[in-house]
Parts: C-alpha cells; structure tokens; sequence
C-alpha cells in the first residue's frame, strides 16, 4: 500500500489565516456580491478536500509490486530477523545443514569407535537453528563437527518435539546393540548427553547394562532429576562421566549420589566427575567449548 500523501495546502489556502490587502478586499467584495453562488461553491469545498486526501491515498492502477505479499497466516510464525517472505503456509524451511552424514550407518566397520550424541531439549522444542534468550545459538552442527573431527563416527539425529525420553533411551539401546552384534567391542562405543540428552542416556545405560560401555552426562544430575532416578531403581551401567558448570542451577548438579547407588548395584565399572567454572551454567552446552569436548574424546578413547 502506498503511503498516504496529505497535499500541500494550495496558494490561496492563506487567504484564509493571513491579513488581507486592500486591492483584495475589493475582489473580495465583487466576488461576495452573488452571495448564493459563494455559498454554494464553500460548501462544496470540504467534499473536494476529501476527494483530493483519498485520491492520494489509492495507488494507481497501472503501479505494480515487486514485493510478494505476506500471508496473513504466517505473521506469527516469522521472526523478526528474517527478511525472507514465505510464499505459502504449507513449505517447510529447509534444513540448515545436512544431517544425513550423522544418520546411524547402513554398514557397520567393527574397526571404528562411535560416538552417540544426544543433544538437549531445546533442539525439540524449536527445531533448527534454536536459539535460547539467554544462552544464544544451541550450535548443533558445530558441536557434531567438532566431535567428528577426532576420527569417530559420530551418530546423532534430530528428536521430534516431546519425544518421550524413556522410549527414545531404548532407540539408542537397539542402535548400541546393533554395533555390538555386529562385531564393534564396547570399549569403542561412547555416549554422550547434554541436558535432555543426559537424562536418555542415563536410561539407555540403565537399559543396557553393559560395564564396558562408556557414556557422558552432562548438566542433569540437580537434587530433584535424581531422586526421581532413585524413586524409578534406575542405576548407571559401564564407564561413566559428570560435566556440569558450577553457575548451572537450572539443571546441572553433581551425580556422585547416583553414582553412589550404581555402585552398590555393581554395574558401575568407573566413574568421574568434572565441575567447570566457566560461569554460563547450562549454557555451556550450546557450543563445543574446549572445556567440555576435550574430556570427553579423553573419556570415549580410554579403554
């Protein structure tokens, strides 16, 4: 819509506000000597004011638009920052990188050490890029990069919103199994979960039951996450380790009285656990920062 243009008030506007000379006056009192017609041509006047505001508010019909209009139904769907028009409801954005290559492999080589990654809540909540007000950009793809870097096969996959956590564990189980009947020794099979991802890969170690399995848990160990844990008899199998920041007081904690059940239960083979004082709590684990992905590979590369 073109902006509406309010005209400038034409030249003889100021015979209305300004003092009037003599000389107009005097063709002001001939034009006044027919007084009806005066009358008749100032009450047309408002009326040809109006026509003139509306005319210029219409654009003209032979103008046409460069730009693709927005439906109405996607205002609420499109951020602020994005300058991109979406030409229907019904297209879905595309993938931002391509996450096929961490898809769990076709083919499996027993001479290769795997690392499943799973990554937190917020990747379900909103998909590709998700981004928290507080933490910044969740960099999926540089953190699966990262890992990858160091010669694993790195598994990884995007979660539907609201997955349910305890099924999913038993997905990871299956894909954990598949490799080892396949001929891959546990030693060389690392599972590492942030947040959410932390919370399924408790389970898929409780589900598993394997001493040789190795798995990093990171930011899930507060107070009221593992008495739920106690409560369910869940017990951690294989090789364990806790990465939490010290700032973490969302959900980050210290495992050692879960870890301390598991032992009783003697699934644990070795655990650890690692308090970062990097100051950004939970988000730590929105960027492959050194101080959590070295101790990691140390973990996942130690038989």
């Amino acid at each position: 819509m073109m902006p509406c243009l309010i005209p400038r008030a034409p030249d003889w506007w100021g015979f209305f506000a300004a003092p009037t000379p003599a000389p107009v006056m005097q063709a002001a009192g001939r034009f006044l000597a027919n007084k009806d017609e005066m009358i008749m041509k100032m009450q047309k006047l408002p009326m040809v004011l109006l026509a003139i505001v509306l005319v210029s508010c219409v654009p003209l019909a032979t103008a046409t638009s460069t730009e693709t209009p927005m439906p109405t139904a996607t205002l609420t769907s499109v951020p602020l920052t994005n300058s991109v028009v979406p030409t229907s409801t019904s297209e879905q954005p595309a993938p931002v990188f391509d996450l096929s290559k961490f898809a769990f492999p076709k083919s499996v080589d027993a001479t290769k050490h795997y690392l499943f990654y799973i990554h937190g809540r917020i990747i379900e909540e909103q998909g590709i890029p998700a981004v928290d007000p507080v933490f910044g950009e969740y960099e999926y793809q540089s953190i699966l990069e990262r890992l990858s870097s160091y010669g694993f096969v790195v598994i990884s996959e995007q979660r539907v919103k609201n997955t349910d956590s305890i099924e999913y564990a038993k997905r990871i189980q299956k894909q954990v199994t598949t490799l080892l009947n396949a001929g891959v020794p546990a030693t060389n099979i690392t599972v590492v979960g942030a947040s959410k991802g932390a919370y399924i890969a408790i389970y898929a170690s409780h589900f598993l039951e394997n001493q040789e399995i190795k798995f990093v848990v990171m930011g899930i160990c507060n107070p009221e996450i593992v008495a739920d844990f106690k409560q369910n008899h869940i017990f951690l199998y294989g090789k364990v380790l806790s990465i939490y920041d010290s700032a973490d007081y969302q959900y980050g904690g210290s495992c050692e009285e879960l870890f301390t059940l598991s032992e009783g239960n003697e699934g644990l083979s070795r655990h650890d656990e690692i308090v970062l004082k990097i100051g950004t709590g939970h988000g730590i684990l929105y960027k492959p920062l050194d101080e959590w992905i070295t101790p990691v590979i140390q973990w996942a590369r130690n038989p």
